[in-house]
This record gives structure tokens, C-alpha cells and sequence, in this order.
């Protein structure tokens, strides 16, 4: 076992080694993995509530994801680009299977921010325009492309963004100042406001809306029932695309295989990345046959060093094949309703909580500092997380200023009862031990 010296000490080579790229190393350094748990190297034993970075969908370490990334990188690690393999051809036969038609036609690469750069740069070739819609707390990526469209963070002290980049205001039940006379949320009036605010800022050359189903790093905004299909219509009108990023709903995390079923709306593109390679660095764009035959004729270029690597996609493979085989999608559902019943209980007992919400198992619970006012209360919320680290649980807070303040839940679907149990039982004891969590009992 290692020691709380040896922690300190990796942890003093990282600050001295590392560049900060986007917030301050967490003082645990982990050393192993396995299933739903982190080791620290001080000996920790931590519940991983976020999947890694919302990814290991099957857990971390799962024996057939091992067994195979073990098979293919002694036999098929990395091919020249225009090479075909049969790990590659096979999952795009698999993908495109389970997807609805229009779907039709998959290209994989390596990260998110990859596949939406792909995504935008199809849909400008496709449709001959430019300017690209993005939703207000929106996360796509951090290329130059993907991070254009993106309105939650990562735009400040870097220039100019890509030109053509509009936004509209993200569908937030909870803080919306767009209400009905009852006081209930009026999404399609704020989508039709924002809408004919970017018909104005458009120079004309409208090519695609880029949107997440669930915005997560936003807060876990969820979209309300109708928003999609009408975010389609809006798209049909102007002859733009619908682009769908899946990067953390897709393959079951919120109790559909895609979060897309949910509502039955077809995208004209759509993107997946961190679930489909359990954590490893694969991601997918796939599209229709119309839009892919358009492409190819106009020379769609998108050439990368790991497009179609047979690696990662071999892994993909079995991400799917684990997920429908052992009936995760249904699971995630079941256990999602759990992990709600289970968090509105929290929120009967501590005033900090405002609100609870999500899909499957993907939930967020938004910390205020009073319920009236919905007043955000991001230090205590970085308190409360700290605190659950400390205990055994790691459920991160989006914190940035750009909204309040939003634990992420976000646990691999092979999650047990028991270990949902201990994980809420971790979240009441912070939420008892962290001065500020307004206890109402």
C-alpha cells in the first residue's frame, strides 16, 4: 500500500512537471482502477461517480475490454489512414444498425471535439453556408470550430472565434425567465425569441444548429419534451442541419440507447465520443447516405492520423455489444429512477439543494443558497464536492460563472443497488457535515 508521503510527494512533481489546462489538479493521485472504484495513493477507496470524465460507461477495467485491447494491439493496433480493417467496417455496420435510417454512413476518430470539428466542417460543405448555431451553455470541444459553438466556457483571451457563430439561449426549466401565467417553464416562446434574434445577427448564410440532448457541463440542463422536434422544424425552415452531439448521453446513459429516441427526431448528423470508447479516445460522426454522397463529390476532406484506427474501434465494438448483450439501456433506466427517488430525498433534507434533475443515470443537483431566489452558491457546492472526495465519492461540480452551480452524477450503468446506496449515503453524510447545507429536519 502506498503512502500519504507518496501521494504528496507524485503530487509535488506533478505541480512542478504538468501545465494547468483548465483547473487545478485535485490533491489524490490515483493509481488504479477497477469497475466503479478509484485507488488513491495514499490508499483511498473512492466511488467514481462521473465515470472518469463521463466516460467508462461499463466500468473501468471491464475484463472483455480488456481482453480485447490486449488482442488487437499485439495483431491490430494502427493503419494507414485509407486502410479498411474489419473492427472498423464492422462496428459502423453495428452503429449504423441500431440508429434510425438516415443515419447511415459512420467515419470514427479520436475525441469529442474531433467529431463535432467534423460534424460543423460536413455541414458547411453540405449546405455551401457558414454560421453555426449553438445553444448558451453549450460544451462541443475546444478546437477552433467545436469551441466557436460552444457558449459555456473556453472563449475569452484567445481572439477572434470562427466567424458565423450565433447563439441561443439554452432551455434552463429551472432559471428561464421565460414563464406561463401558472409560472411554468415556456420553452417554445424563448426558442422563437431567440430564434428571430438569429435570423437578425444572420448574414444569410445559415448552415447548421449544433446542440447536446442533455447540456452537461451547462449543468445537466435537460431538454424539455418537444424542444428537439422543434429545434428540427426551425432547422427545415431555414434549410440548415440538425446536429446531434451525443458525446455523454449516447449508448444507453440516459435510458435510451440514444438519447435521440427519446423524442423519435433524426438528426442530419450526429456525433458520439467518450461512451463509445468506455474512456479509451474514439469517437464517431455518422450521417445520412444524401449527405455523405454530396460530400464525397465535393471532396469532404477530414484526414487525420487516427481516423478509422482499428484499436479503438475494436473496442467501440464491444462497448455496444456489452450494452445491448447485458441489457444496460433497460438497467440504466431502472437504476436511474433509483438514483432520483434517492436524490429527491437529499433535497427534502438540505435547503442548498434547488433542484434536481436528469435522465437514466445522468442527474444534476443544483446547489443554491436560498430556494426563493435561486441565489447560486458555488463555494459551498466546491465545499460539498471536496467533502464527498474526502469521504469516498467523487461527483464533480460544474462551477464556473457562466451559470450556479451543478453536481454531476454520471456512474458506469453496471452500478449495483449497493453501490448506489453507498453513494447517496456519501452524498447526506457531506451534506450533514458541510456547514452551509441548510438542514431542514
Amino acid at each position: 500500500m502506498e503512502s500519504e508521503a507518496d501521494n504528496d510527494s507524485l503530487y509535488e512533481s506533478a505541480q512542478k512537471n504538468l501545465l494547468v489546462f483548465g483547473s487545478s489538479f485535485m490533491p489524490d493521485v490515483i493509481v488504479k482502477t477497477s469497475g466503479i472504484y478509484l485507488y488513491t495513493a495514499s490508499g483511498k477507496k473512492i466511488i467514481d461517480w462521473t465515470s472518469g470524465q463521463m466516460s467508462c460507461l461499463v466500468g473501468h477495467g471491464h475484463p472483455e475490454i480488456v481482453q480485447t485491447l490486449a488482442e488487437h494491439a499485439a495483431s491490430l493496433d494502427h493503419l494507414y489512414s485509407g486502410m479498411l480493417s474489419p473492427p472498423v467496417i464492422k462496428l459502423a455496420e453495428k452503429l449504423t444498425s441500431v440508429l434510425p435510417d438516415g443515419l447511415d454512413k459512420a467515419v470514427f476518430l479520436s475525441t469529442g471535439g474531433e467529431s463535432n470539428e467534423c460534424a460543423i466542417r460536413l455541414a458547411k460543405l453540405y449546405t455551401g453556408n457558414f454560421e453555426i448555431v449553438g445553444l448558451g451553455a453549450s460544451w462541443h470541444g475546444v478546437t477552433s470550430g467545436a469551441n466557436g459553438a460552444q457558449y459555456h466556457a473556453g472563449r475569452k483571451g484567445y481572439g477572434p472565434s470562427m466567424p458565423g457563430m450565433l447563439m441561443l439561449p439554452s432551455p434552463d426549466s429551472y432559471r428561464s425567465i421565460f414563464r406561463h401565467k401558472d409560472g411554468s417553464y415556456d420553452w417554445k416562446t424563448e426558442l422563437d425569441y431567440g430564434w428571430s434574434l438569429v435570423d437578425k445577427a444572420s448574414i444569410g448564410s445559415l448552415a447548421a444548429v449544433i446542440m447536446e440532448p442533455i447540456l452537461s457541463s451547462g449543468g445537466i440542463i435537460t431538454l424539455p419534451k418537444g424542444y428537439m422536434a422543434a429545434m428540427k422544424e426551425h432547422c427545415r425552415k431555414r434549410n440548415m442541419l440538425l446536429i446531434v452531439d451525443e458525446a455523454q448521453t449516447g449508448l444507453g446513459r440516459c435510458g435510451d440507447l440514444f438519447a435521440i429516441n427519446y423524442e423519435g427526431v433524426v438528426p442530419d448528423i450526429l456525433t458520439l465520443s467518450k461512451t463509445l470508447g468506455n474512456g479509451l479516445p474514439l469517437s464517431a460522426v455518422v450521417t445520412s447516405n444524401e449527405i455523405a454522397k454530396v460530400a464525397e463529390e465535393r471532396n469532404f476532406m477530414f484526414y487525420t492520423t487516427h481516423a478509422n484506427d482499428p484499436l479503438p474501434a475494436s473496442v467501440g465494438l464491444k462497448v455496444l455489444e456489452i450494452v445491448l448483450r447485458d441489457n444496460l439501456v433497460a438497467r440504466s433506466k431502472a437504476m436511474g429512477e433509483k438514483l432520483q427517488a434517492g436524490l429527491h430525498h437529499l433535497m427534502e433534507r438540505y435547503g442548498c439543494i434547488g433542484d434536481v434533475r436528469g435522465r437514466g443515470l445522468m442527474a444534476g443537483v443544483e446547489i443554491v443558497s436560498n430556494r426563493e431566489t435561486k441565489a447560486p452558491a458555488i463555494e459551498f457546492g466546491k465545499k460539498l464536492s471536496a467533502k464527498m472526495m474526502s469521504l469516498g465519492l467523487s461527483a464533480s461540480i460544474s462551477a464556473r460563472t457562466t451559470f450556479s452551480g451543478c453536481i454531476r452524477i454520471a456512474p458506469p450503468l453496471t452500478i449495483t443497488d449497493e453501490e448506489l446506496a453507498m453513494g447517496l449515503a456519501i452524498f447526506e453524510e457531506a451534506l450533514r457535515s458541510t456547514e452551509g447545507s441548510m438542514p431542514l429536519y
